[in-house]
């Protein structure tokens, strides 16, 4: 092993094979970032139709859900960057595939923005079904609307409840990032890729991968078990860890 090839001239682009690590280190958070953004916010909407008694409500969200849910993240890759640009109206389909800047990235973005969001739905939906169906009532009784019981009792217990599914997810979309080398944004594993091809130290260029994603998905276990352990509710969440 000789991980001094990282500090040896990059074949083009000036620098240091270091300074890809660190690009890609840049792009895999950003993808990630902001695609969790959306998937939180989305999926907190569906998740909450689909809790609704109102089937015109619930059943867009559910069909969201499936759809996007069983549907591989690659295929949908393809579909946002190769396929939709295609199918909208020609001029929304001609700046999307000559003006849009930055379109491998964004694509990516939303690509995994929305595939997360059907399942960030699912854990919202499970997190408000989970708490007694009294809660629900002593709102209505006291007099708030639905859409009152909603934010002030059953949102602020159901978030509470699901910190450990969603700090799976907020991990995951992490990793799924990795799917966005296939349409050309250069993230962590592209630009090990791109180290292995040009220097042939593949292992080295794999391990220094593997170990930052391993530092990213600590650094994130860490915030979110002191959050949980801040916010838990006494019989649901965090009682093993008082």
């Amino acid at each position: 092993m000789d991980f001094s090839v990282f500090f040896q001239p990059a074949f083009s682009g000036g620098g240091i094979y270091l300074d890809w690590v660190l690009s890609g280190i840049k792009w895999t958070l950003l993808v990630s970032i902001l695609a969790w953004i959306i998937a939180f916010t989305v999926g907190s909407v569906l998740g909450v139709l689909r809790t609704t008694p109102l089937a015109i409500l619930r059943a867009p969200a559910t069909a969201y859900v499936e759809v996007f849910r069983n549907v591989p993240l690659l295929v949908q890759m393809f579909i946002w960057y190769f396929v939709l640009p295609e199918i909208v109206p020609q001029g929304m389909g001609d700046w999307m595939k000559t003006q849009m800047p930055m379109p491998e990235f964004w694509n990516a973005v939303l690509c995994l923005g929305f595939y997360t969001a059907s399942r960030v739905a699912e854990q919202v939906r499970s997190g408000i079904q989970s708490i007694p169906r009294g809660q629900t009532y002593a709102g209505l009784a006291t007099g708030l609307t639905l859409p009152q019981t909603y934010r002030y009792v059953l949102l602020p217990m159901g978030y509470r409840i699901i910190i450990p599914p969603l700090t799976s997810e907020f991990l995951t979309i992490f990793k799924n990032s990795s799917v966005a080398l296939t349409i050309g944004v250069l993230e962590l594993t592209a630009q090990a890729r791109q180290i292995s091809e040009y220097t042939f130290r593949t292992f080295e260029a794999f391990t220094v991968a593997t170990v930052v994603y391993v530092l990213i998905t600590l650094a994130v276990t860490v915030a979110m078990r002191a959050l949980e352990h801040k916010v838990r509710v006494p019989g649901y969440i965090g009682a093993a860890g008082k």
